[in-house]
């Protein structure tokens, strides 16, 4: 989860120390051109950025670190093999929400096999001044064999947040702040079917319990009062899932493209408050600008729909509500909350230095919702702004993201994270 700061807050310390585990090593004294290379081919799978395009040596984090303590830089297989790759950045940040923040966030990514897709787990922890915790991990395990893909989203959160009613023609005078205790517990199994084609279904559960309210600041009843209160409420059911992905890597794709399609049904007779039905279409593609170059202009497409039924007010979609935290870079999570979402983005990731190891973004997204079923979408809401990107590990492309969101109403913030947002 992104640790997000609001207009007026900043960073007390970040990035206090990086942590980089290279798995892969060459022994002591052995020349590295008389190795023979682990796992794929990384002429066959471009899965690394250890060289460029043009045949640049690149540069990440832990060598300049390893420059700066004069210790002597190990030799890497430049592919991500069966042994995994640990990127970890531990950082202190401040808040007028959450006062002193600690967060730790990083991930892990292996092959399961010598030509397996790669594997990610990615996952953070923070903890607040303010006794908020958040604890989301999300997993992509492929089998040896790449006939199977193992998705999982699993979280816990006492994150207290403002709440603003429904649609996205809200406005912050309509901040209603609430409270709650949050679980969540999601897996998918996926089987290939043809060429890049996976089909599969799945379990999901949602639990928010301890759910309180302050009320609208404005005097004006709540648009959550209106849709109906409740301390508790639970979200169980399955999916059906179909899968279409040919990224040349998870964590930070350079080409091809992804297409995600869920169908959710969560019923009484599963364990569910309400019996409600939705569909997720997650779609993205990335793109060589200009040709040939590292630049990537990576698009996104995020419709998230509830088909019928009703939800509990904290599971209807919601801005930063994806799966990744992502969506609406510009604005607080769950800033715009309604029953039918549809939302685009468009980033350009371009080389500030030769090496990689500095890079940049300029994003512009935006988002549309409707406030109930069957009435129409609401105001789009853009955001947009530049960002920086900072080499964690060359082996996994794991970039270290420091953005700055503008939205509408004066809204603005600072989101870090390690990976892509998408």
């Amino acid at each position: 989860m992104k640790l997000s700061l609001t207009p007026g807050l900043f960073i007390a310390a970040l990035l206090l120390i990086s942590i980089n585990v290279f798995a892969q090593q060459t022994p002591q004294g052995i020349p590295l051109k008389k190795l023979q290379p682990q796992g794929p081919d990384p002429n066959k799978i471009a899965d690394s950025t250890t060289v460029d395009v043009k045949g640049v040596k690149q540069t990440d984090l832990p060598d300049v670190l390893k420059q700066l303590f004069h210790s002597k830089p190990s030799s890497e297989i430049d592919s991500i093999t069966t042994k995994p790759q640990i990127s970890v950045v531990p950082a202190i940040g401040y808040t007028l929400v959450s006062r002193l923040a600690l967060v730790l966030s990083g991930n892990v990514a292996f092959r399961t096999g010598p030509d397996s897709r790669v594997s990610t787990i990615v996952g953070s922890t923070s903890y607040t001044q303010n006794k908020q915790f958040t604890l989301p991990i999300q997993t992509n395990i492929w089998s040896k064999d790449n006939e199977y893909d193992f998705v999982g989203d699993y979280r816990f959160l006492k994150y207290p947040q403002d709440t603003y009613g429904l649609g996205s023609s809200s406005t912050f005078n309509e901040a209603d702040p609430m409270d709650y205790l949050f679980v969540r517990f999601y897996e998918v199994a996926l089987r290939h079917i043809t060429g890049n084609f996976y089909a599969g279904a799945g379990y999901i559960f949602d639990d928010h319990w301890g759910i309180t309210q302050e009320g609208n600041e404005n005097g004006k009843v709540s648009d959550y009062t209106l849709y109906g209160t409740s301390d508790r409420t639970i979200s169980s059911g399955f999916t059906l899932n179909g899968l279409f992905d040919s990224r040349d890597n998870g964590i930070n794709p350079s080409k091809g493209g992804y297409v995600n399609l869920e169908f959710r049904t969560s019923t009484k007779l599963t364990g569910s408050t309400s019996n409600w039905e939705s569909v997720v279409l997650d779609a993205r593609k990335y793109y060589e600008l200009p040709e040939g170059s590292d630049n990537i202009l990576a698009l996104w497409s995020y419709d998230w729909i509830i088909l019928s039924g009703k939800p509990g007010y904290l599971d209807l979609p919601s801005t930063s509500w994806d799966a990744n935290s992502a969506t609406g870079r510009g604005y607080i999570q769950g800033r715009f909350r309604g029953s039918q979402m549809v939302y685009a983005e468009g980033e350009y990731r371009f080389k500030i230095t030769s090496n990689g190891l500095i890079g940049g973004v300029a994003f512009l997204n935006a988002e549309s919702l409707s406030a109930a079923q069957g009435t129409k979408l609401q105001a789009i809401q853009p955001g947009y702004g530049p960002g920086l990107r900072i080499k964690l590990n060359k082996i996994s492309k794991t970039n270290i993201t420091v953005d700055y969101g503008f939205g509408s109403e004066g809204s603005r913030g600072l989101f870090i994270d390690v990976g892509e947002a998408f």
